[in-house]
């Protein structure tokens, strides 16, 4: 998965941002609204997480923004407003959810998985092409029955595939998936990690192709 965490507190931002990166998933950080914009003309998340008070203006302006160009990427907002008159306007205007501040790590995580399960819908929590199975909630790649076990960047690669089996990805379009803009990643790094999936997935229905000079894509034999 890959975040956008709009917030100009650095601190509680960094805070926010290695809790992310703990669980293998990327993240960009925007500590104004004009850098926000920028990152989502540039990129594609999964979830955004939103602060309202902003130096250069109202979160509430740039989710208003976004809906009305018709961006459905889940919002999560971070508001210290508790009054519920705030929270019904935040929702109303297209917001899928709210922390108040302060707020507990474990809660935030626990409010974008639940946030992430109700976009996906409960028959993407589990992924099954053939004899292999992935399990969204828990991360797990099964295999004929047998469980692998995969590092966090090798799991968010399988979700990518087995998500939009068929669909090619280029190198490129992988690494912006799977990477912030703030790693030094070279487009031979998904080489890697194609690699060790391929051998993850090797003797089952479920295989990589390499398009050369365009891509990857998840393919089932039968």
């Amino acid at each position: 998965m890959k975040y956008l965490l709009i917030e100009d507190n650095q601190e509680l931002a960094n805070a926010i941002a290695a809790r992310i990166r703990l669980d293998g998933h990327s993240v960009d950080h925007a500590a104004q609204i004009g850098d926000a914009i920028a990152f989502v003309e540039a990129s594609e998340y999964d979830l955004i997480l939103l602060d309202i008070m902003l130096p250069d203006g109202d979160g509430r302006s740039f989710l208003r923004e976004q809906r009305a160009r018709n961006n459905d990427t889940p919002i999560i907002v971070l508001t210290a407003r508790s009054q519920v008159s705030d929270r019904i306007g935040m929702l109303d205007l297209g917001a899928d959810d709210y922390v108040t501040k302060p707020f507990d790590h474990a809660e935030l995580e626990a409010r974008c998985r639940a946030v992430l399960r109700r976009r996906a819908g409960p028959a993407q929590t589990c992924i099954t092409i053939g004899d292999v199975s992935f399990s969204t909630v828990a991360g797990e790649l099964t295999i004929k029955g047998e469980t692998i076990n995969l590092r966090n960047r090798e799991l968010r690669l399988l979700e990518l595939f087995m998500n939009a089996r068929g669909h090619v990805f280029s190198k490129q379009k992988l690494v912006d998936r799977l990477f912030s803009y703030d790693d030094d990643i070279s487009e031979n790094a998904i080489e890697v990690y194609v690699g060790r999936l391929r051998k993850h997935l090797d003797g089952s229905s479920v295989q990589i192709t390499t398009l050369r000079g365009i891509g990857y894509r998840l393919d089932h034999d039968g």
